[in-house]
């Protein structure tokens, strides 16, 4: 296929001027015209708006990157929150564990001191009650004592002896105190 004009193709309408019957040839002359007429009246503006959807584009990129640069930078300042949060944590429950056992031991510690103090309590007490008993029991063998001293006294001897030895006896026994 050739692009030259040839006669059979080319019905002559007026001198220098014809109808080209070829339909390809006709179709490129055609493109070509109207190519060359858009690129001539709509080129600069199409090239304008072109130009404007890549500044556009170019900035919607730039926006992007640099909210993905914030965001790895937010995600960053997360996991080092983080971080700090678990090892508070772990401070926290080590030094719970640790108050705690603190609080177990004196609270043993005062429980023990409690025990001791009623032990000591409760041996004062039975000493006690054993020297009440004792003295309750001088008393009583004392009482009988006199008791039978009297009676012994009041059968078998005199009224001047009877005073006599009563007062040496009573006088004996108020000295011994004890």
């Amino acid at each position: 296929m050739s692009f030259e004009f040839s006669l059979i193709n080319h019905l002559p309408l007026a001198e220098g001027f014809g109808i080209n019957t070829n339909i390809f040839e006709t179709n490129v002359i055609n493109l070509a015209a109207v190519v060359t007429i858009v690129i001539s009246f709509v080129g600069k503006s199409l090239t304008s708006l072109l130009d404007d959807r890549k500044k556009t584009i170019v900035n919607n990129l730039q926006e992007a990157s640099q909210r993905a640069a914030e965001a790895q930078e937010k995600l960053a300042q997360a996991r080092n929150q983080l971080q700090l949060a678990q090892k508070k944590a772990i401070q926290i429950r080590e030094e719970g564990a640790l108050k705690s056992s603190q609080e177990i031991s004196n609270c043993v510690s005062q429980h023990e001191q409690r025990l001791s103090l009623l032990d000591d309590f409760k041996q004062e007490t039975i000493q006690f009650y054993q020297q009440k008993a004792f003295k309750q029991a001088y008393m009583y063998v004392i009482s009988r004592i006199m008791s039978n001293v009297k009676e012994r006294l009041t059968k078998n001897l005199d009224s001047t002896y009877h005073v006599v030895v009563n007062n040496f006896y009573v006088s004996r026994f108020t000295e011994y105190n004890p």
